[in-house]
């Protein structure tokens, strides 16, 4: 094909692409054409509606319903079970992590370890482990996950050429670096499909890209899910934190914003090693977000909703802490459900007897961390 040809192929599409967006019932117009309007206005033809009709026929199974700390316990006994069933579980041994410390950096207060280690006989993961220096060991650490974007990057700082950039220039807002910075030693663990273990496509396409796509849908062919990949490799990153001299095993906290966000509460659902969990810009009603919101498929738990909604998620990290943190302008996970998912959470907090250990903060800002309150928290708890 000529590139004369190439170029009126390219216009011709251009221009109906261009004409069907610029004209909203087009589509309408082509295929309604003739029926009266009645006709189909007594249908239900919305795909969003129709998803909350499935939503509001649902009882979740699993939901919590206790009133005192025996209860809840029982509760939460069996629902952590189902979880772990409905993520897909998790292998049945935990292969060697071969880690290895592939450099360190020096920068003043404190210094960079990156850090690569095996999660599955077939499956490695990349880190890096910031050290406060001058801090009394064994220290509190965090385990930090990026949401999407351009993977640890976003959250340590770093240009595309590895170099420290200017601060603040993603909604992450360099959380990693303001851990290290509150005195906390800081394993940032890049997630699957995200950033130096994305698919070679995703590479290809650019520093922004991920493959969270192609990989997420392939777990739910075999069974299982992307969020279980996830949690996974965050287990096996606090195993690498209890063979560091460095950090005491008791006060490991995980935090993270958005997709990252999501691992953060999870993992602390299933693991009773995380002893605080913060997550920014993610908590919410599945109802009023991932429902009804367009998302990236690594959101969703095939089944989940017959069992539990998010804020039974919360349930599972009880009694020990957690800390959510909404933005009031966030447009993906809109305000309204955030309430009302920290409201239900903090119900069933007080069943455990420990309203206390559930925080819920509202910044005016959108989909970003914002992290006042929940270094706050930390500092008191952690």
């Amino acid at each position: 094909m000529t590139d004369e040809m190439d170029r009126r192929e390219f216009l011709k599409r251009t221009t109906v692409a261009g004409a069907i967006a610029t004209t909203p019932d087009l589509w309408s117009f082509r295929h309604d054409a003739g029926v009266p309007a009645t006709a189909l206005a007594a249908r239900r033809l919305d795909s969003k509606e129709f998803c909350l009709s499935e939503y509001d026929a649902i009882t979740p199974a699993l939901s919590c319903t206790a009133s005192d700390p025996g209860s809840a316990a029982r509760w939460q006994q069996q629902a952590r079970r189902k979880l772990i069933e409905r993520l897909g579980g998790f292998p049945s041994s935990r292969a060697p992590l071969n880690a290895e410390v592939l450099e360190t950096t020096d920068f003043g207060s404190w210094t960079r370890e990156k850090i690569v280690f095996d999660t599955r006989h077939n499956l490695s993961a990349v880190g890096y482990l910031l050290l406060p220096k001058g801090a009394a060991r064994p220290l509190p650490a965090v385990v930090c996950f990026s949401g999407h974007g351009r993977g640890l990057s976003d959250i340590l700082g770093m240009a595309d050429d590895g170099s420290q950039r200017a601060r603040g220039l993603s909604y992450a807002k360099d959380y990693a670096l303001q851990c290290v910075e509150h005195g906390y030693a800081t394993f940032a663990v890049e997630q699957l499909a995200f950033g130096t273990r994305r698919d070679d496509a995703a590479r290809r396409a650019g520093i922004g890209e991920n493959s969270c796509r192609p990989a997420a849908c392939a777990a739910l062919l075999f069974g299982q899910s992307m969020a279980a990949w996830r949690v996974w490799d965050a287990m096996r990153a606090i195993d690498y934190l209890e063979t560091r001299r460095e950090v005491d095993p008791s006060r490991i906290a995980t935090l993270g914003a958005s997709g990252g966000g999501t691992t953060s509460l999870l993992t602390g659902a299933v693991d009773e090693r995380v002893k605080i969990a913060v997550v920014s810009a993610y908590f919410n009603t599945f109802r009023d977000s991932i429902v009804s919101i367009s998302h990236c498929p690594d959101n969703y738990v095939p089944g989940l909703l017959l069992d539990m909604e998010m804020y039974d998620l919360a349930g599972l990290v009880a009694p020990r802490r957690l800390f959510v943190e909404s933005g009031r302008n966030d447009v993906i996970f809109p305000i309204a459900g955030s309430q009302k998912a920290a409201a239900k959470a903090r119900a069933i907090y007080r069943a455990f007897g420990v309203p206390d250990h559930f925080g819920f903060a509202v910044h005016d800002g959108a989909h970003e961390f914002h992290g006042a309150a929940a270094f706050e928290f930390l500092k008191q708890w952690l």
